[in-house]
């Protein structure tokens, strides 16, 4: 059985409203739930732990991928991975105009690790020739964020 799409990204952050203020309101993310949860803790079967949680969606439907941001309430602990490191260490997402997206961003403050540049897609898996434009971002958390877009022809 094959996989058909990513379900979602888990990404804890230390401030709940302060990292919807990146997500919703820069990237223009929609929020589609919000709530205080009990999340089982999987290392102590024995206890919960409590958790606000936003899920955020730019598009419905039963594939389609959805964020997650996660603030521990009852104390986070790490820190947010660093570039290229071994595991998890950034996320993409597509967006239709980087550049305007760019000018949002770092009229806001936002921290840019990479400004938009153009990449070849074999950068993507793809084959060689065609163009995207890439740029890097911190959200409020450390947490790198990758805007990419699509070039014409």
């Amino acid at each position: 059985m094959p996989i058909v799409a990513t379900s979602h990204i888990a990404i804890g952050v230390s401030d709940l409203d302060r990292s919807l203020r990146f997500y919703r309101d820069l990237l223009g993310l929609h929020v589609s739930r919000l709530e205080e949860e009990d999340v089982p803790n999987l290392q102590d079967a024995d206890r919960s732990s409590k958790r606000r949680a936003a899920y955020l969606r730019w598009r419905e439907g039963a594939h389609e991928t959805f964020i997650v941001l996660d603030e521990q309430l009852e104390g986070q602990h790490g820190e947010p991975a660093k570039f290229l490191q071994r595991g998890v260490h950034h996320v993409g997402l597509w967006v239709e105009d980087i550049d305007a997206m760019h000018e949002r961003l770092v009229k806001a403050g936002v921290r840019v690790m990479f400004a938009p540049a153009l990449v070849d897609t074999e950068r993507y898996g793809e084959e060689r020739g065609r163009q995207c434009k890439a740029a890097f971002y911190y959200d409020p958390d450390g947490t790198i964020i990758q805007l990419d877009q699509r070039m014409p022809g």
